[in-house]
């Protein structure tokens, strides 16, 4: 009488479940047209599939696909997709979406609550791991940007990717994403995007219509789809240490899109501190530039959903540059 082929060990691991996890295409071959059962799970609730994602053996995870129980990897409360984002296996990843695993699957509480961050959506795996490609394999196959609880454009904009940053944003992530368990008075995209100029750019660049003023450590700032009022937390939060040494070039991006303005004396102060800032408070004093507040004026007449035809109008290139930002020549 022969050996129960799908016997576990005290681990609960079956001999599919040590073969998928150590790469053995052969023996996982042979189990299978032996009559494995490729949905018993090992004592932590992980699927022979779970462990091959994991790893990255893309022909086991192959031989495993039609054999594994849908119903069975949802209630594991973790998709393989998850754990194929986890450790940057495209292939793998591909070949799961392939197959029609849920891109917007989310790991259950028990899993999520073993991340501080209390993640919960592949995207975000992909996106913490600063890897492109999976993003936007995950975004085109339909995975919601706005899922977890900290937004992964969040999570672009700290790792300063702006690549990444304009895919999420292409595929609906809120621009106005906030940290519920750590709110502020403003988006935590503006927040973040300080310390990267570039970025902070391209959130303005997006927008048509801004007011933004700033008074006695207050700040009034209204954009299209950012809309916040802050009470003195701006100025204090770039005369911080950290943020201190961006205070200028901070505001000075701030001031390519906004009119008239007053700055408070905490900024005043702020700016005289650098030498190399005086330009900053030169352009701050009204009035603007005429030419200027024309750009703003014509930027909100065009609105932001059709600011890039603006290439398609028939004005000079100059002009045209003046009007997206662009100072190259």
């Amino acid at each position: 009488m022969g050996a129960d082929i799908n016997t576990q060990a005290s681990d609960k691991a079956s001999a599919l479940y040590e073969a998928s996890k150590n790469g053995h295409e052969k023996i996982v071959e042979f189990l299978l047209s032996q009559g494995a059962d490729a949905n018993k799970t090992n004592k932590d609730g992980f699927l022979p599939i779970h462990v091959a994602s994991k790893k990255g053996y893309y022909e086991i995870v192959k031989m495993l696909l039609p054999v594994t129980s849908r119903t069975r990897i949802k209630r594991s409360g973790i998709s393989p997709l998850h754990l194929a984002a986890e450790r940057n296996h495209d292939d793998v990843l591909e070949e799961l979406i392939d197959a029609g695993f849920d891109v917007n699957a989310t790991l259950s509480f028990e899993r999520s609550r073993l991340y501080e961050d209390r993640r919960t959506s592949v995207l975000y795996f992909a996106v913490f791991n600063n890897n492109v490609y999976s993003t936007e394999l995950l975004l085109e196959a339909g995975a919601d940007p706005n899922v977890d609880l900290i937004n992964p454009l969040l999570i672009s904009i700290r790792h300063g990717c702006l690549k990444t940053m304009k895919l999420l944003l292409d595929y609906g992530a809120n621009i106005n994403a906030y940290i519920a368990s750590h709110p502020t008075t403003f988006p935590a995209t503006v927040m973040f995007s300080m310390k990267y100029l570039v970025l902070l750019k391209y959130l303005m660049d997006m927008e048509s219509k801004h007011n933004f003023t700033i008074i006695n450590g207050n700040i009034k700032y209204s954009v299209l789809s950012i809309s916040f009022w802050v009470s003195t937390v701006f100025c204090e939060m770039v005369s911080t240490p950290e943020m201190s040494r961006w205070a200028g070039p901070i505001i000075d991006v701030l001031l390519d899109y906004v009119g008239n303005v007053q700055l408070c004396s905490r900024l005043k102060e702020q700016i005289d501190s650098y030498e190399d800032w005086s330009n900053i408070k030169v352009k701050a004093e009204p009035p603007r530039p005429l030419a200027h507040l024309c750009r703003i004026k014509i930027r909100i007449v065009i609105e932001k959903n059709r600011l890039s035809l603006i290439d398609t109008l028939p004005l000079p290139r100059r002009l045209i540059r003046y009007l997206q930002y662009d100072s190259t020549q």
